[in-house]
């Protein structure tokens, strides 16, 4: 039992907490997320992954070992869901979460650093989730867009257009198997694209395997305070044409600066995307390098999807939290003039065994890669955690949002550390410790385990220790719910007492199940009123987002890696006080902050039980948060509409072809968070009157499913599929290229539906709608463009005198200048797109515009 400072004494005995028989849905995700074969109660997968994870033993100590393990799941241990859903199964899969792998500027081998190249590192990627892994990268060493590429002699598409790559390779993996390949995308704050990256979601569906982090350092938080320039820069030179239009200039480093924004300016970019999207997130990085233990060895650039493991190349996170409700005692017996209790020395003992059965992992589980075996055996990264912090404060009849309570948080952080550090000393001394162990490296001032007791460093010196780190605070997620009855999730409060959950069935729909608090299920059982809760029972919706971060800053310093928590804001809250939160994080010494803000756009998972009055007002809101670009349009409307027509002219084997092509827009206004928006979009395309022949019924059919295309919100995408329809008649000559020594070369097309989808993407580049790669503009940024400037209205039979523009079409000298319609069949060129590339004086040579590529 416990006196009020809930530490043990000897006055009476004291009881855990009553067995409850589980919740109908905790039941349901338990056998249908982890119970293999006759699998049937939490027992039998404790006893299959307690069996598996001690084949790591000596066989003569097997049996011994997996009875330990087991009986330390049956008494609150848990393994990561990797761990429960695999161990002891002999599926080929990985017992490991996640992982950050490397990813290289180069397409192919390894670039100067010895970064695996871009498709190299898809590959890895694609081979690790295949096993069941996430994966976490840093993409910040691919050259911006617009930079040099030598061994092509053009220009680079930048990094976001691999994480497009690496986005789709996710989702086909993703379908091959149950389980969804989450991954992590981080760009550091001074890559030139940092702008593009922080809006890439805004396009609805695009990076949707992905959350996304700026990595912010103190340099630049320092220079937001400041409000001084922030240069952003790479290593990689400028393309020639872009050097000369732009000024760019060389540091004394060698890097080139690209652009030197205020650092204010990219700040409350960051900060407003993050307010009405919840992404990107920020990860403190000089925080993250500065703390970790193996500093002197490696850099961290990325975390893991979640954020709660800062990780170098190849590194991964080997999860196993404690359910700290089963060590409360006498839980709630203040109801009865009781007090309740804690149980310490089962949660130091525990944590030591979960050292023990976590190390074990390391060398049991299905490597996908060699490089993740050799870093995980070089170091030994393990992450003991806890989950169910939120519910073991209530039950204590401690407030989360109070000193008490984040004073007892501390004191079971604390519990833990010193237990897994002495745990970890002990293995070294039997197994020894990790390879790359360094005690006065490892030791050095700053780094975490400088901050260990006098007696643990001491016993760190003489006897080494197994693992470099061995503290992760992550979300539990499924685990907690199918193996703690729903006990709060990790760090976190309780989000409701009671809730709905939304759950994707085996058919693909979607199904909402209620679902109740462990601690509330509990308070109930031992016959308490849930009609007139006490005020210790406080939600994650009922504190402020500074208690929220209170916590995390109170906990994070006992934690060698990372804590994923979520801080809950309200939807009306401030942006200004939403944006003071990361500066409070980053001085408070946090390695990182996510937030969210319930808003229409972001929907959720979990929400509490709806009235009829909050239906109504949620089909308010969601009525008034539709992004313009996405608001679906049932027809044209009624009369005429502002438009551009333009003459298009381009070359065939079969001659020259002309017609006039009209884009017909209309105003629509939506809301974004909390700004209401009115974007231009086009919604028609047609071809006047009089050019409609038999030979060009493709053109009218193009027009009309490019228009259903465009009000349905999707017009960008429609076009990039046309661009890659091919012909078999030849290529199509329409546009220009400027190559990197200036120079101007004809523009080639697989077909005349490639062609024109390139043309109408010209008309709408031209507008502000497509940028120049024909990729969509977002709508914040359409809002800004200036309105009422196209043409005057245009029906749809208008003839085709009328509201033309003025500019002449280039005449027959331009379309068939040096290179037109003399090219030699060959490979394509990345320049101007022509089947010409052949090989002329051991070098890769165009015959249709003359660019020069790679040189064997």
């Amino acid at each position: 039992m416990a006196d009020t400072d809930h530490s043990r004494h000897s006055g009476r005995t004291a009881s855990a907490p009553p067995a409850m028989s589980a919740q109908p849905f905790s039941l349901d995700v338990m056998l249908e997320k982890y119970a293999k074969g006759v699998e049937q109660t939490a027992d039998d997968i404790y006893l299959r992954v307690a069996q598996g994870v001690a084949q790591a033993e000596s066989p003569e100590l097997r049996a011994a070992t997996a009875a330990r393990f087991a009986d330390n799941l049956r008494h609150g241990a848990l393994g990561a869901g990797r761990i429960m859903s695999a161990a002891g199964t002999g599926i080929a899969a990985t017992l490991i979460n996640c992982f950050v792998q490397p990813v290289g500027d180069s397409i192919q081998g390894t670039d100067d650093d010895g970064l695996p190249g871009i498709y190299v590192a898809l590959l890895e990627a694609a081979e690790t989730m295949r096993r069941g892994g996430g994966v976490g990268y840093n993409f910040s060493a691919i050259r911006p867009k617009g930079a040099r590429v030598h061994t092509t002699h053009s220009a680079a598409s930048g990094p976001c257009s691999y994480i497009d790559v690496f986005d789709a390779s996710c989702r086909t993996v993703e379908s091959a198997g149950s389980r969804r390949g989450a991954q992590m995308a981080v760009l550091d704050c001074d890559h030139p694209d940092l702008l593009e990256f922080i809006e890439a979601k805004h396009l609805k569906g695009r990076w949707n395997n992905f959350n996304i982090s700026v990595a912010v350092s103190d340099a630049f938080m320092r220079a937001v305070e400041a409000d001084e320039v922030w240069p952003l820069v790479h290593r990689a030179a400028p393309s020639p044409a872009l050097l000369a239009a732009s000024g760019m200039r060389q540091r004394d480093d060698g890097k080139w600066i690209y652009a030197e924004p205020a650092a204010r300016m990219l700040w409350e970019r960051i900060m407003r995307s993050t307010y009405e999207i919840a992404e990107p997130g920020v990860v403190f990085i000089s925080r993250m390098n500065e703390d970790n233990n193996l500093r002197a060895l490696e850099t961290i650039r990325a975390t893991n999807p979640c954020g709660e493991q800062p990780l170098p190349a190849y590194g991964c996170c080997n999860l196993g939290p404690l359910n700290l409700t089963r060590f409360v005692l006498d839980p709630f017996a203040q109801r009865h003039g009781g007090k309740p209790g804690f149980d310490w020395d089962a949660l130091a003992a525990r944590t030591a065994t979960q050292v023990r059965f976590l190390d074990n992992v390391l060398d049991v589980t299905l490597w996908p890669l060699p490089a993740q075996q050799a870093e995980a055996q070089a170091k030994r990264r393990i992450g003991v955690g806890f989950t169910g912090l939120g519910d073991t404060l209530v039950m204590l009849g401690l407030r989360y949002d109070t000193e008490d309570g984040r004073a007892f948080a501390v004191r079971i952080a604390r519990c833990m550390r010193d237990a897994a550090y002495r745990a970890s000393v002990e293995l070294a001394q039997e197994r020894g410790a990790f390879p790359l162990f360094d005690a006065e490296r490892y030791l050095e001032p700053g780094t975490f385990a400088s901050r260990l007791p006098d007696d643990l460093q001491q016993a760190i010196r003489c006897h080494g220790i197994r693992h470099s780190h061995l503290l992760s605070v992550a979300p539990t997620g499924t685990v907690s719910l199918a193996f703690a009855d729903n006990a709060s999730n990790g760090i976190e409060p309780a989000f409701s007492w009671t809730y709905t959950r939304m759950k994707v069935m085996a058919d693909g729909s979607r199904e909402s199940f209620a679902v109740e608090d462990y601690a509330y299920r509990l308070y109930r059982e031992l016959g308490g009123d849930v009609t007139a809760l006490p005020p210790y029972f406080v939600s994650a919706l009922e504190m402020s987002a500074h208690d929220h971060l209170h916590m995390m800053a109170a906990v994070q310093p006992y934690i060698d890696t990372s804590i994923s928590k979520t801080v809950n804001v309200a939807a009306d809250y401030p942006f200004d006080a939403f944006e003071s939160l990361y500066f409070d994080a980053w001085k408070s010494g946090l390695k990182g902050l996510a937030t969210y803000r319930p808003n229409a756009t972001l929907g959720a998972v979990l929400s509490v039980t709806p009235t009829a009055q909050d239906d109504a007002q949620a089909d308010a809101q969601a009525l008034a948060n539709l992004d313009p670009l996405r608001i679906a349009i049932d027809h044209r409307p009624r009369g005429e509409l502002p438009a551009i027509i333009e003459k298009v002219e381009y070359l065939t084997q079969a001659g020259k072809k002309s017609l006039y092509v009209a884009v017909s827009f209309m105003e629509v206004t939506g809301r974004i968070g909390s700004e209401e928006m009115t974007i231009a979009r086009p919604i028609e395309f047609f071809i006047p009157v009089g050019q409609r022949d038999e030979s060009q019924q493709w053109i009218t059919a193009t027009m009309r499913s490019l228009s259903l295309a465009a009000r349905g919100g999707f017009v960008a995408r429609n076009l990039q599929d046309l661009r890659k329809v091919s012909w078999d008649r030849g290529p199509v000559r329409l546009g220009e290229v400027r190559r990197l020594d200036g120079q101007r070369a004809p523009r080639w097309h697989d077909s005349e539906v490639a062609a024109l989808a390139y043309a109408i993407q010209q008309i709408l580049h031209r507008r502000g709608f497509l940028d120049e790669e024909g990729n969509q503009v977002p709508s914040r940024r359409l809002s800004r463009l200036p309105r009422g400037v196209l043409n005057e209205p245009v029906p749809a039979d208008a003839p085709l005198t009328e509201h033309v523009q003025r500019d002449e079409p280039p005449g027959d000298e331009a379309l068939s200048g040096t290179y037109a319609l003399h090219a030699m069949a060959g490979r394509p060129c990345h320049t101007c797109g022509a089947h010409a590339v052949i090989r002329k004086d051991g070098c890769d040579f165009c015959t249709a515009c003359g660019e020069t590529g790679a040189c064997g």
